[in-house]
């Protein structure tokens, strides 16, 4: 097997017998000179020059340029002749000539390296082609000796020896950081090579070491070992250190961080950034030292308020290197009066206090019978309408407070409306009450009716709806009571006016029938007021007059008293 170079050159020769001391053959000579690589231990292939024919030369034979520049014939064939090896020892039993002339080298070794001729004789001319030997062999793998276990940080330190053996051209080595090129700078990275080679194989070992100063952030960083070469692909090895360092630095954290309340369980860590890292530590509690072991966290359960305050940690051997952090324990009282059930007079005023003993700032919420109030509840003067459950919160951060209390506001009733409307289908008359009081009040009416609703009792208002078929005048009063006390009311109500049943055949008739009973009350309306008018006349001239018994002053008021109660019926009758 050969491999080719790329590079060749040629030179023309005028005078055949300067270079090859055959007469008379030829009156041209050519020498080519090419290189050719082969790998070590396969047979390599050595070719004569691939544009001369040799099948019709009269003479092939390859030669060997031994160190002190004198040539060494290897092999000699002739025209229809068996080829005549001159072999010396270094080539015994491992030349051969192939059918396309070139010469093969099996085992091949870097002893073979050298300048290796093949000349072909022609009727006309005599060729000479060079060929330059070059035996390529790999590393026998990548191997890292005298590894660092860890590296003390800032302190440089041999991190290993890579080794690339029984190579041909040496190796080359490079190391890496997380794969990332690292050069030498003469500070914190010293890299030496050394190449060895062996005098019997004259193969080459590449020797590279490398010492390191780390710093914090090459813990656990990986090294890498990478050796190149012309023949194959790159091999690598590698190694994963651990830095070291003495603590420079601690931390205390506290568990659960804001806010931290009453009753919750404080955790405290001591953290140092050494590597590896301390185990025991001391923990000063507000003038208590407490040793822990094995372990970098203490914890203290369901802290109080009285917890608050400044908490130190510290190395065992270094009491020096401490950290501290300031703990405040937040708390939430609250003190609310009234409280439970209060009962007041309608009327009467009501203070409403609430103290709050907190550690920070917090918020305050009011709720009525559940739904939620705007303002903190005033009483200046109570209401019905304020009676009710109220309730309170104080929250600050996972902290809430509640307290409550429940006014009953109490008092004898009033009423406070009596009205009166007809029912949508004209039948009856509804009579409706509205009245105040607490405890609830009892409703009663003068006369007899039926009960149509009574709403719920709700903030001591009450409200019935009773229901009247008046067929005279009435004078209907609603009465409301408790034990503090009562109220009545009363409102005239006028009888129902007879149903009038007329036949209507259209729409038209209809209205006429309507303008005909609005004319009808309308003229009763203005007799009466002609009547009572001419009877005041009546009057006034019959006391120009004088009267002197008290019989006709008498029937004078009796007359008088006739009229009035005929007025008064006509204005009923007139009453829709």
């Amino acid at each position: 097997m050969h491999l080719l170079s790329a590079r060749c050159a040629c030179a023309l020769l005028i005078h055949a017998l300067f270079f090859c001391q055959v007469p008379l053959l030829s009156s041209f000579a050519v020498k080519c000179i090419q290189s050719v690589r082969g790998l070590y231990g396969e047979t390599i292939e050595i070719p004569c020059d691939p544009f001369i024919q040799t099948e019709n030369a009269m003479m092939i034979k390859w030669k060997y340029e031994k160190k002190d520049g004198s040539p060494q014939d290897l092999i000699v064939k002739s025209k229809d002749q068996d080829a005549l090896m001159t072999l010396p020892d270094a080539f015994k039993k491992r030349v051969s000539m192939a059918a396309n002339s070139s010469l093969l080298l099996s085992d091949g070794k870097l002893t073979d390296q050298g300048t290796f001729t093949c000349m072909v004789v022609t009727s006309t001319n005599i060729f000479e082609h060079q060929n330059k030997l070059e035996v390529l062999k790999s590393p026998e793998g990548l191997e890292i000796f005298d590894k660092a276990q860890e590296l003390e940080i800032g302190k440089l330190t041999k991190l290993g020896v890579c080794t690339a053996k029984n190579a041909n051209p040496a190796a080359e080595i490079m190391w890496l950081k997380n794969n990332q090129a690292l050069m030498d700078d003469g500070k914190g990275i010293f890299i030496t090579k050394d190449v060895k080679v062996d005098l019997d194989t004259l193969l080459s070992t590449t020797t590279s070491t490398l010492k390191y100063s780390a710093q914090k952030e090459d813990d656990g960083a990986v090294f890498t070992c990478r050796a190149t070469h012309i023949v194959g692909e790159p091999v690598t090895s590698w190694i994963t250190l651990t830095v070291t360092y003495s603590p420079e630095t601690v931390e205390l954290l506290v568990t659960p961080q804001d806010p931290l309340v009453e009753g919750d369980n404080m955790t405290l860590e001591c953290v140092a950034d050494g590597n590896p890292a301390p185990t025991s530590f001391n923990f000063h509690l507000k003038g208590e030292t407490i040793k822990v072991e094995n372990k970098n966290v203490f914890t203290i359960t369901n802290v109080t308020r009285d917890a608050s305050g400044e908490y130190k940690c510290s190395l065992i051997d270094d009491r020096g290197l401490e950290a501290s952090k300031n703990v405040t324990v937040n708390y939430l009282d609250i003190n609310l009066r009234p409280s439970g059930r209060i009962e007041k007079l309608a009327g009467e005023a009501l203070e409403v206090t609430l103290q709050i003993y907190s550690s920070a700032a917090h918020s305050v919420s009011w709720k009525k019978n559940n739904r939620i109030l705007e303002n903190e509840p005033k009483f200046p003067k109570i209401a019905y309408s304020d009676s009710g459950v109220y309730e309170c919160e104080v929250a600050l951060g996972p902290l809430s407070r509640k307290a409550s209390f429940e006014l009953v506001v109490q008092g004898a009733p009033v009423i406070s409306s009596l009205s009166k409307h007809s029912s949508d289908d004209g039948k009856y008359k509804v009579l409706t009450c509205e009245a105040e009081g607490f405890p609830k009040p009892a409703v009663t009416w003068n006369i007899n009716g039926t009960l149509i609703t009574e709403s719920p009792f709700s903030n001591g208002k009450i409200i019935q709806k009773f229901a009247v078929v008046p067929s005279e005048n009435l004078t209907v009063q609603c009465t409301v009571s408790n034990k503090f006390g009562s109220d009545s009311k009363s409102i005239d109500v006028l009888p129902l006016l007879k149903d009038v049943t007329f036949k209507y055949q259209d729409t038209h008739v209809s209205r006429d029938q309507t303008k005909l009973v609005v004319g009808v009350v309308l003229g009763l309306l203005v007799a009466t007021v002609l009547i009572g008018l001419a009877y005041w006349l009546y009057l006034k001239k019959s006391k120009q007059g004088s009267w002197k018994t008290a019989e006709n002053e008498n029937g004078s008021s009796e007359e008088e008293k006739k009229l009035e109660e005929k007025v008064e019926e006509n204005s009923q009758k007139a009453e829709v």
